[in-house]
């Protein structure tokens, strides 16, 4: 049995189903980064992401327990949360991928806390490591947000397995 008495064990869900369910639902696409104990930059294309709480600022992003990027994430006090607007999908794919150095030939400055911040993105936040723990096959990050900017722009999004555009429509809540 898990917390609250759930049966964790039974019934099951097919694994492909339920990543083909949870494609039903939009998401922004961030690139979370760090900088590991060596004074390496490391970063990951990451669309679980939300916000919290207001007070503290609070966000968390969610690691797959098998990612590389983990191990310099757990040895750094502070991560960095690049959202990127719609025209940044190739930096996107850049940080999905694997088998090479994310970083290579990309534009970056750190940021207040150090940790990597890219140019042009919709919007940065520089976070302290609040809590982590362990759901499933994925850790979850909690960040207290102790720095953040943003611009004006449209976001890329993620919905069914494919990158998005929102469709602009000026003054569209008028039609609500």
């Amino acid at each position: 049995m898990g917390n609250n008495g759930i049966d964790l064990v039974s019934p099951s869900l097919e694994p492909r189903l339920f990543r083909r369910v949870c494609s039903r639902f939009a998401s922004g696409v961030t690139i979370i980064n760090v900088v590991d104990s060596a004074g390496e930059p490391h970063g990951m294309t990451a669309s679980s992401f939300t916000s919290v709480s207001l007070d503290p600022p609070l966000i968390l992003v969610c690691v797959g327990s098998g990612a590389r990027f983990l191990e310099a994430c757990n040895s750094s006090e502070h991560f960095g949360v690049n959202i990127l607007d719609e025209t940044q999908r190739a930096l996107s794919e850049r940080f999905a991928g694997a088998g090479y150095d994310r970083f290579d030939g990309v534009t970056w400055s750190p940021g207040t806390t150090g940790v990597p911040l890219f140019p042009g993105m919709l919007a940065t936040m520089e976070c302290a490591r609040f809590k982590t723990f362990t759901a499933g096959d994925h850790e979850i990050l909690i960040g207290k947000v102790l720095y953040a900017n943003w611009r004006e722009g449209e976001p890329l999004v993620h919905f069914g397995s494919q990158y998005r555009a929102l469709e602009s429509s000026p003054n569209w809540w008028s039609t609500i």
